[in-house]
């Protein structure tokens, strides 16, 4: 996406609790919508009435997650939720598949594995109506939970150690959507512990912004560039424009980086960031939970 376009429409990466796609427990996981986040999504979309069309193709378990969406949707109320079940490439041209995409108020990747969406979506008609709506349409939605949230990022994290922090080699990097195009996202953060592998993308690629999503923690973004925190955990980001010293290019992988003058925010529900001017507004203490 053009950096100079202003997007319309609003973007909900979500931190998940669901697992990566390779066990059972992803089915039963999705306890992130008890508890406003699905509730801000529907919100954004348009209301109880709007169309929302979840694409379950990051997991390995896409019958099972779709339904628990339908039933999670359901429960607050929403009329109008349908399982958009893209499983190859193919599926991504049909007729209607892209008719459905058209119709929608809100698209919703699920989680799982973030390269199935850009292998099986990206430069496909679903993915360029999707990018095209988000440009020019104001109210309607792209959300996206775990996988479904790193997928939004232009420089995507496709993988990448966990326990091996701050090496360089921790972090595997891919060509996301890129409908944010400043944005690095990585979520399930705290619970993972994947300072380190954030630390090191920012390392690679220092103008972007990193952003460290924990479990039960979204953002409303507007704009391409007004971030809100939602929900119940914590939002690190990671602005690496005043980095003085970065030595990331120099090592051979599995050897320690030193990389200094990294800034690093903790925000939480209700707190604000601007991307351009890369500022923070920091929600009153006393102030209400959003």
């Amino acid at each position: 996406m053009n950096l100079n376009t202003i997007p319309r429409g609003t973007l909900i990466p979500v931190g998940g609790n669901e697992d990566k796609g390779n066990d059972s427990g992803e089915s039963y996981s999705l306890d992130f919508i008890e508890d406003g986040i699905l509730s801000h999504i529907v919100r954004e979309s348009g209301g109880k009435d709007a169309l929302i069309v979840v694409i379950p193709t990051a997991s390995s378990i896409p019958d099972e997650v779709g339904e628990n969406y339908l039933e999670a949707f359901g429960k607050i109320g929403c009329r109008s939720v349908q399982i958009l079940d893209i499983r190859s490439r193919e599926d991504a041209y049909l007729q209607s598949a892209k008719d459905l995409v058209h119709k929608a108020n809100c698209v919703m990747f699920s989680g799982g594995d973030q390269s199935k969406i850009t292998d099986k979506i990206g430069g496909t008609p679903i993915h360029h109506i999707i990018e095209k709506r988000y440009r020019e349409e104001e109210g309607f939605v792209i959300a996206g939970t775990s996988a479904g949230a790193m997928a939004m990022s232009q420089y995507m994290i496709a993988g990448g150690s966990s326990t091996e922090a701050f090496v360089k080699g921790a972090v595997r990097m891919y060509e996301g959507l890129g409908l944010i195009p400043r944005l690095i996202i990585d979520t399930h953060f705290i619970q993972r512990g994947r300072f380190g592998r954030i630390a090191e993308a920012i390392a690679i690629h220092p103008k972007m912004i990193g952003v460290g999503l924990a479990e039960d923690t979204g953002l409303i973004i507007k704009k391409c560039n007004d971030i809100t925190v939602i929900g119940s955990g914590m939002v690190l980001i990671f602005d690496g424009q005043n980095i003085s010293y970065n030595n990331r290019k120099h090592l051979e992988d599995g050897t320690p980086m030193t990389i200094t003058d990294l800034i690093v925010h903790v925000l939480s529900n209700g707190d604000q960031f601007d991307i351009l001017r890369r500022k923070v507004h920091v929600l009153p203490i006393e102030a209400p939970f959003i």
